[in-house]
Parts: structure tokens; C-alpha cells; sequence
């Protein structure tokens, strides 16, 4: 059993906003995979499908970002299962908009969802998918919180819908891909970086 979570705020008025990309890169997934993640349960939605042969869980947390391990915790207890089995995709604003980076483990560079989640099960053994939203004025911390919960600019907007079709793509190989190969495939920078 694997579970891929993608982290959001419930809420139309968060709904298109760069912190709930986690949420629009699982739906997205659903979407290819013809699956609804409708059900509630474990303070989330969630729905359970077959991926190559594989069981896995889609989560969107209800719990709001910055709780986002409460519901994560409660799915892993109940089907045992271990960290290396969890895929995240969230959000980054260290990355610019239209990257994609995939990492097998480690902190969680002020994402507070994904702190929520190392801090609930004991480890940053976690792989994550970090989709890229971009940063708001350097040195201006007090600007964050409306930044995360703005939208992406239109000019912007190919490069993140090509970001979130990669990340989506990153959580369907993972489930039996090796990492490194997911990796190779589904890291992305924007045009203007390459």
C-alpha cells in the first residue's frame, strides 16, 4: 500500500492559489487515473485505486496546511504504512514557478505542511514532490502568507500548469518507478532557466 498525499487548504477561496498546489497536482492525477478523491475520512478526502498492479491511497487533507500530519498520521497508522511509501506534493517558494523537484528525504525548508507531516511520523524520510510557486520580496517575511494564498500571474500561468502536469506524472511513475528514474523524467526547470 502506498499513499500520495497533495497538500492544500479546503475552501473555494483557496482553491487556485500557488499554497493548494499540492492539491491541484493530486487532482490532476486523479483525473488520469479516472478516480474521484471524494470520500471522507482520517480528516481528509481520500480515494483508494490500483496503480501497475500496486494499492494506493490519494489524500487531500482537510486540516488545513499547517496540520496537514494529523490526517497523513492517521491514514499511515491504519495501513501500517512505512515513510519510503508516502509520497508529498506541495508547494515551494523557493523554487521559481515552473520547476518540479522530487527528493527522497530531508527538511522541509519552511513548508509548514510538510513540517507538519516529519514532525507526525518521526522522520524526514519522506519523499516529496516540490512544485514551484515562487517567492514573494526578499527579506519581506510578512508578506508571505498573501503571497501563498494568491494566484499564479497569467503570464506565468503555462509554466505552471506544465509544472503541475509534471509533478502529477512524477506521482503516478513513483508508485513503481525507482526514484532516481523519476527523478530523471520529471525534474523540471522553467523555459527561462534552461
Amino acid at each position: 500500500m502506498k499513499l500520495i498525499a497533495g497538500l492544500g487548504n479546503p475552501g473555494k477561496e483557496y482553491a487556485k492559489t500557488r499554497h493548494n498546489s499540492g492539491w491541484i497536482a493530486i487532482d490532476r492525477l486523479a483525473e488520469t487515473l479516472n478516480v474521484s478523491i471524494s470520500t471522507e475520512n482520517w480528516n481528509a478526502l481520500v480515494t483508494k485505486t490500483t496503480v501497475h498492479g500496486e494499492q494506493v491511497i490519494l489524500m487531500k487533507p482537510l486540516t488545513y496546511m499547517n496540520e496537514s500530519g494529523i490526517a497523513v498520521q492517521q491514514a499511515v497508522h491504519f495501513y501500517h504504512i512505512d515513510p519510503k511509501d508516502i509520497l508529498i506534493l506541495h508547494d515551494d517558494m523557493d523554487l521559481p514557478v515552473g520547476t518540479v523537484r522530487i527528493r527522497e528525504k530531508g527538511s522541509s525548508g519552511g513548508q509548514k505542511g510538510m513540517q507538519s507531516i516529519i514532525d507526525a511520523l518521526s522522520t524526514n524520510a519522506i519523499p516529496r514532490v516540490r512544485i514551484g510557486v515562487g517567492h514573494s520580496k526578499a527579506g519581506e517575511h510578512d508578506l508571505v502568507p498573501n503571497w501563498v494564498l494568491s494566484g499564479v500571474p497569467k503570464e506565468l500561468q503555462s509554466e505552471y500548469d506544465a509544472a503541475i502536469a509534471d509533478a502529477a506524472k512524477a506521482a503516478e511513475l513513483w508508485v513503481y518507478e525507482p526514484l532516481d528514474k523519476v527523478m530523471n523524467q520529471c525534474n523540471r526547470k522553467p523555459k527561462q532557466e534552461k
